[in-house]
């Protein structure tokens, strides 16, 4: 194209200029650096034209270089002062280098002009949005709706500023109508999969992340999503992927550290993990989630003052946390002039300006504390109106929780158990610790992992990732598909087992797998692995109930969070146990958490001799025992053995009334 085209005027949009109709068509085409260079033969021709400086200015916002942009438009404005999009798209310019203000007065002007402006509304919200002034988003972007009713962007972002206001059940419906209108719009299925995980829905909201990533494999926030959302279902090594990708792509994303520092955790690994927390504090100094998270790691591995010390940092950078306060109270004991609990109580005297997950953790932090100063009813208050709230947020099918008992009585006969006996793997290693949560599972574990032939690995998934995946050919699963079983399938079970825990510590001659909630499989671990040890936690009902209804589980315990679900599930749980023994006698090593404090050695010795190994005095100084503990018993199981929580049920009988008569 000759430079003649300096004697041709441009006013018109629509005008017959060969540039300026070769620039358009570039443009729409998506051809953005041809067409600027048509555009800018026009503006060389003339300076002034609106079409080319407006056209121009878009090509710079989709470039996101919104300094040229704006200067572009407000070159436009000059020429056509009542350029209704030269002033809208101004203002978006102006947002994108974060003068919201500036936006918000040019947006206001914008719809001054065309009050009926979708897209107008849509970004004045966005802009109010950044500036806290959330009730006034909200109402634009309804606007935005109210006149384009199809405006998936706007529906979008209704739907997180909902979720921002903590209102999730309302946010839902707009990301699932926008995803209706348009089913490949990536960032509709990432904020359903956070909303949904909010909502504890992780297996749902796994589902959406995995579907934003098909659509867009390199988004960072969806592989952080992700991520997290797969460390709430336990499967860590996953989780791991998803952020050593994002690392991969962005080393200093500090959610990416943060993540594989509590997958690491996760995996008993809390040494690895504090590197990351430390990688994240290095480039964010002021991370609360990172000084909060370094603080579990070290009180898992017993580092007790340096974990309240970095918990210190978390609350002094963000008072409000209430997170943070219920981590802190898993690492120490209060004291009447405690300022931390001074902070709590203040906090809660605005418990409205808290959204729900906040005012949980608080509940659960202020049981904490009141409960160590001895002050049992508002101690029990705190539990009870956070497991409230908790028990408003998970979804617990206690027909099916406890039908799954029935079933695996009505299956694991003694008949199946003496047809399948010894047909699985011969391995000796593994030795399960199970029993309900707070029975006394990690003290077991610590004693064991005390002597030197043992490995600790804590809490595994495994076996229950293993029985998910055990079918029958007309479809059932486990308790249904185990008749169906034949002895080269259990081998593999058992093999399969023993290879994932393998890899935790090749040269141990025993790993322990202390997760509580193994009691369900014990029939099916049994014939998976006959040589494998059996150890039953047992402690008093009333005792193990209490102590989960004053913690914050937030794993697979959606049981605990009512006072009778508690109780009928812990009586399921009894009756199982007592058919186990039935049809597997001598299988099973039941250790009384009340003989175990009364009387350590012998009962040490017991689950010493029950496991094979030949006795170590190591055993008995467990508390000495570095390695990474990750329960709720980490500080106490640093501790010489104690008795102050046996009968830790009785000050509060009154009001446990719905739980003991459920025991009954």
């Amino acid at each position: 194209m000759g430079r003649r085209v300096s004697s041709l005027t441009f006013r018109d949009i629509a005008g017959s200029s060969k540039a300026l109709r070769d620039a358009n068509l570039l443009h729409s085409q998506g051809r953005l650096s041809e067409a600027e260079q048509r555009y800018q033969i026009v503006l060389a021709a003339d300076g002034r034209n609106f079409d080319a400086l407006y056209r121009l200015g878009l090509i710079r916002l989709q470039q996101a270089r919104f300094g040229t942009a704006a200067d572009l438009f407000r070159h436009a404005l000059k020429v056509e002062r009542r350029s209704v999009d030269a002033h809208h798209h101004l203002a978006v310019a102006l947002a994108g280098l974060e003068r919201y203000d500036e936006a918000i007065r040019l947006y206001e002007k914008t719809l001054g002009m065309k009050p009926d402006h979708p897209e107008a509304h849509n970004n004045l919200a966005h802009s109010l949005q950044m500036l806290g002034r959330n009730e006034q988003a909200l109402a634009h972007y309804e606007k935005a709706l109210a006149i384009k009713p199809g405006y998936v962007e706007a529906r979008n972002n209704l739907g997180a500023m909902l979720q921002t206001l903590g209102r999730l059940a309302e946010a839902i419906p707009h990301y699932e109508m926008a995803l209706a209108a348009r089913p490949d719009y990536a960032a509709a299925h990432k904020n359903l999969g956070n909303a949904l995980g909010a909502l504890n829905r992780h297996q749902e909201a796994a589902v959406y992340f995995e579907q934003a990533l098909a659509l867009n494999p390199d988004d960072i926030e969806a592989h952080v999503g992700l991520g997290n959302t797969l460390l709430k279902l336990e499967r860590p090594y996953e989780a791991m992927a998803h952020f050593e990708k994002v690392l991969a792509l962005n080393p200093a994303n500090v959610d990416a550290h943060n993540g594989l520092g509590s997958a690491m955790h996760t995996l008993g690994r809390s040494e690895q993990a504090i590197v990351h927390y430390q990688s994240a504090l290095a480039i964010k100094p002021a991370d609360v989630e990172a000084h909060s998270k370094l603080g579990d790691a070290l009180l898992a591995l017993g580092r007790l003052k340096e974990a309240s010390a970095a918990m210190d940092r978390a609350i002094a950078l963000s008072p409000r946390k209430a997170g943070t306060y219920w981590n802190l109270a898993n690492a120490k004991r209060f004291a009447e002039n405690d300022p931390h609990l001074a902070a709590m109580k203040e906090l809660a005297q605005r418990l409205g300006s808290l959204n729900e997950e906040e005012q949980i953790d608080l509940h659960f932090a202020l049981g904490k504390a009141y409960g160590d100063l001895g002050a049992h009813a508002q101690s029990f208050q705190h539990m009870l109106q956070g497991n409230a709230l908790m028990r408003q947020r998970v979804s617990y099918d206690e027909a099916n929780a406890l039908g799954r008992f029935e079933r695996m009585r009505k299956i694991f006969t003694a008949g199946l158990m003496d047809e399948k006996k010894g047909l699985g793997d011969p391995s000796a290693v593994p030795v399960f610790i199970i029993g309900m949560p707070r029975s006394g599972t990690t003290l077991i574990e610590q004693i064991l992992a005390s002597h030197p032939k043992v490995f600790g690995a804590g809490e595994l998934r495994d076996m229950a990732t293993l029985a998910e995946q055990v079918s029958a050919p007309g479809g059932s699963s486990v308790p249904e598909a185990v008749p169906a079983m034949s002895g080269e399938r259990l081998r593999r079970l058992g093999a399969d087992y023993l290879h994932a825990v393998r890899r935790l510590a090749p040269a141990a001659e025993r790993i322990t797998d202390k997760m509580p909630g193994n009691f369900l499989l014990a029939g099916l671990i049994h014939l998976a692995l006959p040589n494998a040890r059996i150890i039953h936690a047992c402690r008093d009902l009333r005792d193990t109930a209490f102590s989960c209804f004053s913690l914050l589980f937030t794993g697979g315990q959606s049981y605990s969070f009512d006072l009778g679900e508690l109780g009928r599930y812990c009586r399921g749980y009894q009756k199982l146990m007592a058919h186990w023994h039935a049809v597997m006698p001598g299988v099973i090593l039941d250790v009384h958490y009340e003989e175990v404090v009364g009387d350590l050695e012998p009962q040490a010795r017991r689950i010493i001799a029950h496991c094979g190994l030949d006795w170590d005095d190591a055993c008995l100084d467990f508390h000495r025992t570095q390695r990474s503990v990750r329960t709720a018993s980490a500080a106490q199981v640093r501790q010489p053995i104690y008795h102050s929580s046996i009968g830790r049920w009785r000050p509060h009988e009154a009001s446990l009334q719905p739980l003991l008569q459920a025991l009954e």
